[in-house]
């Protein structure tokens, strides 16, 4: 949605297309036609938006869920421990869980192995235990006959008890945040070997243990448990549960630390916990907003029933845009063929799409909470989305011509002093208008001026080598550049200041080498072209006209994009009295001048902005720019704090854009 691609970003190393292949075509079709039509595009991104939303509301509804179930189990063991008291020590075990978040999953989470394992351990070999004593004919249900049998005899019951159903299946949706912990690989041996038999096996135990107290269906797991075990197994299933919304909570950081890199999410805090690993995060906001709604939500609702009404609508609903999205993936980025692509929405679709007619049928009975949850991120993410592509169109519209800027001539129309001026904006290519307002508030401007745009690209990480474009504005004299920072939406920026600054200065010595190398070939060639044209002429009388001109090849040697920083220099394919080896001294002097301007320090030039709809914009346009956009903007994190820059090395200036 945001207009600011360049060719370049298609030569990153993780995002470079295959040889033609007829699924390559089909690919780029589809993709062409997603970004012609903006309807289509505005549907795409409201239905990624809408399951992001919801993955953040399964992160209030999910701890919410696990510990009350573990804690409802002392009910039936403890005299006089009745509802409110359940409540209460819900409520401790959340604040204490919110509460290590800080820490980061690295610190606590050396007991997360062991507690787990013994969990399904414990799962498994009771079910065994139940299925040996009570009724071992309860695999006969593995015969997907019953399945029909089931339903002929129930009919619309049988239909309403599939809403209860998905609760057995919930808890895919957070694997995705296990991946910033754990290979792709060890999560599926993991699922495959170990969660998917012990769960089923504990579940064949309550049926069989059901099928001689069918009474016991309202705490089926705790009275299926021997009772010289219960205390044991209540401590490992508080603990199991703690960490299972752990894995939850840790999933919503993920999804709002990846929409925040791509636009869709204001500005917040993250704190790295780890050195090692990337994944772990932590956002102080979103946890204590996760925290005070996991509260209210269990001091209102005071029971698991109405709960899990909300959480299979949530989980349901994830699943559904999960599945449309993967398909898109299987054509767009996989290339899968076309009638596998078909097949996994058909198969997967149907029968998600079964379960979610079952689970709406509980709207009312408490599944109105995740739709009003994602419909509050929804509407958060969409007008910062909306607003913020606004915010770009109108730079792009008012950005500074490059007539005036030659009209100002090298010195800008005031003093150039010795330092680096790092300019922050967004757009990709021209000079932005903020330029103009500190050209008209300050008395003198830097030396060197670099225009920085700290872009995400649609790559998870894009290595450091490809980090930096780099592209000179206006004449050599003016001493200014574009740098063009791209991060992937994965990437970690966790580099300080003078970090940033010593890598952005060594790609830009590097650019400026690489362009004096391409002049110098370019000029070299010239001369070279027009001495073999004078003997050419010279020779043409006396020839037959067959001989060749005898150039070497260019391709597999062609440069890359203008004004592109490289890592290695690459020797050039041309005969050595084309390219001259003596140093440019333009270029020893600009390089010169580069240092003199980096001892005498840097300083970050950015806009304090204010967006604002036009006058003449419709009446919700006006409220959403100038009310809900503007909150969101006035109270995010601000770009100088997500930057790590002291103070003192920042200078602000006023600017409001009309969109």
């Amino acid at each position: 949605m945001l207009p600011n691609r360049q060719p370049a970003d298609e030569n990153i190393s993780s995002y470079r297309l295959k040889l033609p292949t007829p699924e390559l075509e089909r690919a780029l079709n589809i993709k062409e036609t997603l970004e012609k039509r903006s309807s289509l595009k505005t549907l795409l991104l409201l239905l990624v938006l809408t399951g992001t939303s919801m993955v953040i509301g399964d992160g209030i509804l999910t701890p919410a869920m696990s510990v009350m179930s573990a804690v409802s189990g002392l009910q039936g063991e403890v005299s006089g421990f009745g509802t409110s008291a359940v409540v209460i020590v819900s409520i401790i075990i959340l604040l204490g869980l919110f509460s290590i978040q800080r820490f980061g999953t690295g610190k606590v989470g050396f007991m997360f192995a062991p507690v787990l394992a013994l969990w399904f351990f414990s799962l498994g070999a009771i079910g065994i235990y139940n299925l040996v004593k009570y009724d071992i004919s309860v695999l006969k249900a593995l015969n997907p006959a019953y399945i029909y049998f089931f339903f002929k005899k129930n009919s619309s019951a049988a239909w309403s008890a599939l809403g209860g159903c998905v609760l057995c299946i919930t808890g895919a949706e957070a694997m995705f945040a296990d991946l910033g912990h754990f290979s792709v690989q060890s999560v599926q041996i993991a699922f495959t070997c170990v969660v998917f038999p012990c769960l089923l096996l504990a579940y064949m135990g309550q049926a069989s243990y059901l099928m001689k107290y069918p009474d016991s269906a309202s705490r089926i797991f705790y009275d299926s448990v021997p009772g010289s075990l219960f205390w044991p197994i209540f401590v490992i299933a508080t603990l199991a549960a703690t960490i299972a919304s752990q894995a939850m909570i840790s999933a919503t950081f993920s999804c709002v630390k990846q929409a925040m890199a791509l636009g869709c999410f204001p500005r917040l805090k993250i704190v790295h916990t780890s050195r090692k690993l990337m994944g772990q995060i932590y956002i102080p906001v979103i946890n204590y907003f996760l925290m005070i709604m996991c509260i209210i939500v269990v001091s209102i609702f005071q029971n698991t029933t109405d709960i899990a009404n909300a959480y299979g609508i949530a989980e349901v609903g994830v699943m559904i845009v999960s599945t449309t999205l993967v398909t898109l993936v299987m054509l767009l980025i996989w290339r899968t063929s076309l009638f596998l692509a078909l097949c996994f929405p058909l198969v997967f679709g149907s029968i998600e799409l079964i379960y979610l007619s079952a689970v709406l049928s509980k709207i009312l009975e408490g599944g109105w909470l995740p739709l009003a949850f994602a419909s509050f991120f929804l509407c958060v993410m969409y007008t910062w989305n909306y607003g913020s592509v606004l915010k770009y169109q109108s730079e792009v519209r008012e950005k500074i011509s490059m007539d005036f800027m030659l009209e100002l001539g090298s010195t800008l129309g005031t003093v150039r002093v010795p330092g680096i001026g790092l300019l922050y904006n967004e757009l990709v290519q021209g000079v932005p208008s903020i330029f103009g307002q500190f050209l008209l508030s300050l008395p003198a401007i830097h030396s060197t001026i670099v225009f920085v745009c700290i872009k995400y690209v649609p790559v998870p990480v894009v290595p450091q080598e490809e980090r930096f474009l780099f592209r000179r504005v206006c004449p050599k004299d003016y001493h200014m550049f574009r740098c063009v920072a791209r991060y992937g939406y994965k990437d970690v920026r966790k580099e300080g200041h003078q970090v940033f600054e010593q890598l952005l200065v060594e790609s830009l010595e590097k650019f400026l080498r690489r362009e004096a190398q391409d002049l110098a070939i370019e000029s070299n060639l010239n001369e070279y072209f027009d001495n073999v044209s004078e003997r050419s002429r010279d020779s043409g009388a006396a020839g037959d006209g067959t001989d060749e001109l005898r150039i070497p090849l260019m391709q597999d040697q062609r440069p890359e994009e203008p004004g592109s920083s490289i890592s290695e220099e690459t020797s050039p394919a041309f005969p050595s009295s084309v390219v001259s080896l003596d140093e440019d001294p333009s270029l020893e002097y600009e390089l010169s001048a580069l240092r003199e301007a980096m001892d005498s320090g840097f300083t970050y030039l950015l806009a304090h902005g204010d967006v604002r709809a036009k006058k003449n914009s419709v009446f919700f346009k006006k409220l959403v720019i100038n009310y809900f956009y503007a909150f969101l903007r006035n109270n995010c994190r601000a770009g100088a704090a997500n930057m790590s820059v002291p103070h003192m090395n920042i200078l602000q200036v006023g600017m409001t854009y009309m969109v």
